[in-house]
């Protein structure tokens, strides 16, 4: 993905601390600034798990207690092994996407 291949780069549009950035995403036809924001669980060189997203056009940020929500959900996710992603993603709790 390349949000995930700029943020590796260390091209992140936000970092809001505790493992979590947001990064934009262009639409189809558009470019990133009227495109998608996402949210990412992110730690360089090990692990990214997008959280969230939402289009620009249909909200302007995310607010202060979802911010504080997924800190807490970096805290649970930075801090599982392989072992268990493997697991979460076996039962269908999340979905591996794999960049080209």
């Amino acid at each position: 993905m390349d949000a995930v291949a700029c943020a590796e780069r260390g091209q992140v549009d936000a970092d809001l601390g505790g493992g979590v950035i947001k990064q934009r995403i262009a639409g189809s036809g558009q470019g990133k600034s009227g495109g998608y924001r996402t949210i990412i669980v992110f730690r360089r060189g090990e692990r990214a798990v997008f959280v969230y997203g939402f289009a620009k056009n249909e909200r302007e940020n995310i607010r202060a207690d979802e911010e504080k929500e997924f800190k807490e959900s970096a805290r649970y996710i930075l801090g599982l092994t392989d072992r268990q992603l493997e697991e979460l993603v076996k039962r269908g709790d999340l979905v591996e996407v794999k960049g080209t």
